[in-house]
This record gives C-alpha cells, sequence and structure tokens, in this order.
C-alpha cells in the first residue's frame, strides 16, 4: 500500500509518499507560503504535491496529521463526514491546527473523492494520561461542558521515540523523558511505552519556551491583559504568536538567537538560558510521575540538531546523574538513535531522529486494512444470506 501523508500547517505543506508495510520512503517535499506569494489555499498545495508524485507509484491511501482530536479520537480513525464534523468542532482548541488540517482533508476529497483518508491525532499517544495528571483544578462543569482538560501534543513523535529508544536499550517497552524540542516543543514523561504526563495542556499553548509561544504564563496576566484594553484576538496572537523566543529576543529561530547570543547580545543569552531551564525543569519534575528519570530521550529539530541547546539542558541537569559527552554531542549522527551521554553518566541521554510519517504512514495503512478486512466480512454475511434467503 502506499500512503501519501500530508502534515498541513497554517501557511505549509509537508508530505511523504511511504509504502507499507515496509516503510520506504518513495518521495517527500514541503510546499511553503501557502496564502502568502506561493500557492492560493490548500487545496492548490495539495494539487501541487499530486503533480509531483512520481509517475510509478499510485496513492491507496492518504493520512492526515491532526493535531487535536479531543476525548473522543483516541486512535487512528478514517474519515467520513461525521469525523471531519467532530474534528472541525474541536478548531477552538488548536485553531493554529487542525483548520489547515481540514483544509488538506477536503482538498484531498475534492482531488481523489475515492481515495480512503485517515486522521491521525497528536492527542491520541496521551490517551494513557492517569486523572491526576489530566485534570484542572477547576469545576467538573468546564470539563464536561467544555472540555477543559489536559490533552497533550506530539503524540506521533513521542511513539516513534520511544519505540526506537526501546529498540536501542534493548528493553522491550521504553521508560524515561522525551522532549521534542523544535519551534512547538513539550516533553513528555513515558513509561512502559505509555504517557503518563506531557507539558502541553488543552492547547499547544503551555509547557516549554517555543519559537513564538510563551509556554507557561500565569492565568491572572491574560486577565491583567484583558483589563487593560486587550482583547482575546489580541491576546491569542501575542502568546501563539508574539511570544517566545520571538518575543524575548525580535526571532524565534533558535540558530540566530544562539548565535546572537555567542556575539554577546544579552537578551538573546537570557532567552537561551530560560528555554534551557524550562526544559531541564519538566525533566526533573517527572521524577515524580516515573520514580526517577531512567533515560532522556531529545528530538525535534532543535533536539536533533542544536548541540549547544543540548549541552546547556544536560548541564542543568547533572543533579539528576546526567553528563554529556561533550566529543559525541558535538559530531552529531545520521544515525537514527544515537548516544550523546558521557560513560560515566548515570542515566543514558540519546538523540532520536523523529519519523512522525513513519508513525502516520503506518497507522494509516492499518485502518484502511482493517476498514477492508470489515467491508469483506459485511458483503460476504450479506451473500450468504441472499443465498440462504433464495433457498427458503
Amino acid at each position: 500500500m502506499n500512503v501519501l501523508v500530508l502534515n498541513s500547517g497554517s501557511s505549509s505543506l509537508k508530505w511523504q509518499l511511504r509504502s507499507e508495510p515496509d516503510g520506504a520512503r518513495l518521495a517527500r517535499g514541503t510546499v511553503e507560503r501557502i496564502g502568502d506569494g506561493g500557492p492560493g489555499d490548500h487545496a492548490a498545495a495539495i494539487a501541487l504535491v499530486l503533480d509531483a508524485l512520481p509517475a510509478g507509484p499510485l496513492v491507496d491511501a492518504v493520512g492526515h496529521r491532526i493535531v487535536h482530536g479531543g476525548e473522543r479520537f483516541t486512535t487512528p480513525t478514517l474519515l467520513d463526514d461525521d469525523v471531519v464534523a467532530a474534528i472541525d468542532a474541536l478548531a477552538p482548541l488548536a485553531p493554529l491546527h487542525n483548520p489547515p488540517g481540514l483544509a488538506g482533508v477536503r482538498a484531498v476529497r475534492a482531488r481523489m473523492p475515492a481515495i480512503p483518508q485517515v486522521a491521525v491525532f497528536d492527542t491520541a499517544f496521551h490517551a494513557t494520561l492517569p486523572e491526576r495528571a489530566w485534570r484542572y483544578a477547576v469545576p467538573e462543569a468546564l470539563h464536561a461542558e467544555l472540555g477543559v482538560r489536559r490533552y497533550g501534543f506530539h503524540g506521533t513523535s513521542f511513539a516513534f521515540c520511544a519505540a526506537a529508544a526501546a529498540e536501542h536499550l534493548g528493553v522491550a517497552r521504553f521508560t524515561g523523558v522525551v522532549a521534542h524540542l523544535g519551534n512547538g516543543a513539550s516533553v513528555c514523561a513515558v513509561a512502559d511505552g505509555a504517557s503518563v504526563d506531557t507539558s502541553m495542556g488543552m492547547t499547544p499553548l503551555a509547557g516549554l519556551v517555543m519559537g513564538t509561544r510563551s509556554g507557561d504564563l500565569d492565568p491572572g496576566v491574560v486577565l491583567h491583559l484583558l483589563r487593560h484594553g486587550r482583547s482575546t484576538d489580541d491576546v491569542d496572537a501575542l502568546l501563539n504568536r508574539g511570544s517566545g523566543l520571538l518575543g524575548m529576543t525580535g526571532s524565534g529561530d533558535l540558530r540566530t538567537v544562539t548565535e546572537r547570543a555567542a556575539a554577546g547580545d544579552g537578551a538573546a543569552r537570557v532567552a537561551l538560558e530560560v528555554a534551557a531551564y524550562r526544559v531541564a525543569g519538566y525533566v526533573a519534575q517527572y521524577q515524580v510521575a516515573l520514580g526517577g528519570v531512567p533515560a532522556l530521550v531529545l528530538t525535534g529539530g532543535i533536539g536533533e540538531h542544536s548541540a549547544a541547546f543540548r549541552a546547556a539542558v544536560v548541564a542543568l541537569l547533572a543533579p539528576l546523574g546526567m553528563e554529556l559527552d561533550a566529543a559525541r554531542n558535538a559530531a552529531g549522527s545520521s544515525a537514527t538513535v544515537w548516544p550523546v551521554s558521557s560513560v560515566g553518566s548515570a542515566v543514558p541521554v540519546l538523540v532520536v531522529a523523529t519519523d512522525e510519517e513513519r508513525v502516520i504512514a503506518a497507522e494509516t495503512a492499518e485502518v484502511v486494512d482493517a476498514a477492508a478486512e470489515t467491508a469483506a466480512v459485511v458483503d460476504a454475511a450479506a451473500e450468504t444470506a441472499a443465498v440462504v434467503g433464495a433457498a427458503g
């Protein structure tokens, strides 16, 4: 089965064509600046992707990364009108993510209406969170009526990294902390392969300092801004698009901030210290969830490629027994998993090159295969009933 994997952002579209079940990558690419100098909308972007596919392989199914599945969607789900409407209703919980994802779904429907499509949810990996981790200390009515609770995100990345780390460490299921560090960033405590706590919350705004998002913030700050004349849209834009590294330094790109810090820029230095401190703080906090931190995995664009940021984070975790090997950390690797901890480190520190598309393709193929088997059974039963009825 050839699975087209689509990861729709607000102004970009990342795609891969994968062969299942072997997971071979047949083609991939990115469409940038949708609606801003590039394609006019996601339908136009999808057309560009389909036109760019290799001549030989056909698309048998399409898998979409959908960020927010709420409490209803805890497994990959075949898309139909009811599922699309339910995802649309969840848009207020992920306003930067769910609408572009659905735009991709609708664009594929228009271009390839007969191709099965599957939604793979970022939140699904965190369906195993215990209530003590997902519940907020607010009236139950807010949870029951408005879905106010912790959901967590980056689930496909955490699933891939936990499995890859377990294989590297020679254990059946991974226990430890995974930090997905990119423009969006979060940390997850994983016990026996399952999520038991995570830094993002009801929305992807909570937790770590990110490229343009504030991360954790006293809720009173929001009230303070509202009382001083900011609209809800103003506050939304400020915290999601104008804060984080961008708000502190004028740039949301960690590479730029790191270069500025090295050149003596005080604001950039402080921003890096704040971001690293927040990551290390969450890792340390998850000792409570895990009874210690047996291993640490760093992934995502920053986790995989910024040796300086890895060093800053792990230096703060020395009290937990973590120590980097400076040479290993600086050298990098083309492997899927490589250790950066020293021989004497009490806790292994691994870098994993995440592959969310691999997870999405595999789960999409499983859902489509299962649906085909179910349809075959139903057809066979109907045929048998018809034969029996005719005989009777």
